[in-house]
């Protein structure tokens, strides 16, 4: 069955996107109307498919969380929106959704936007799970986000690995590269705090 999650901070086109998707998909649904929600769900159901308005918090957007959840979970994305600018789609393409669905959207609209990316989800077998750390890093980066994780600095790890705080910070800036991370301290240091159980 298809889990896919819905995140539209406007209630009342959640739950219309919901029974829409209920109506016409064999899948497993959930709702959220926050960033925060998001993250529950995605730990909790990791699903295959996002439905995500592009416009929620002020702080942050549906491209920003995408981007950010992209990072841990392997999954595609249909972005909902009511903006139809030249510089929100560029925006958006650059994290390769799946499709752009554009507001107000009718049942004949929502079903063939979902069903084109059902049909390839059931040949992914990636999709709907986390990302795997060990794939995603090397043995050595893995021990360094472990020592990371422990608040070591970038000389005590080199200490601790027996090698130069040179080598050390470029493979910090890999692993920036790999996480398209800013090659800063702090951005890395903010990664394993929210994803340290991954570094197992």
């Amino acid at each position: 069955m298809v889990r896919i999650l819905i995140i539209e901070d406007e209630i009342i086109i959640a739950r219309f996107i919901e029974q829409q998707l209920r109506n016409s998909f064999n899948c497993e649904t959930r709702v959220a109307v926050s960033r925060a929600e998001a993250e529950t769900a995605m730990a909790e159901i990791l699903p295959h498919l996002l439905l995500c308005d592009i416009q929620l918090e002020a702080e942050l957007s549906g491209i920003d969380l995408v981007t950010n959840l992209r990072r841990r979970y392997a999954f595609e994305v249909i972005y909902i929106t009511s903006y139809e600018t030249r510089s929100i789609i560029e925006k958006a393409a650059a994290t390769h959704p799946a499709n752009y669905l554009i507001k107000p959207i009718d049942e004949s609209q929502l079903f063939a936007g979902v069903q084109l990316v059902i049909s390839r989800l059931r040949a992914e077998d990636r999709i709907g799970k986390p990302l795997q750390t060990s794939i995603l890093f090397s043995e050595t980066e893995l021990r360094i986000l472990r020592l990371i994780r422990e608040k070591k600095t970038t000389m005590e790890i080199a200490e601790t690995l027996h090698l130069s705080r040179f080598t050390i910070k470029n493979h910090r800036h890999n692993i920036c590269r790999k996480l398209e991370l800013a090659d800063e301290n702090n951005a890395l240091l903010k990664w394993v705090v929210q994803n340290g159980h991954l570094l197992k």
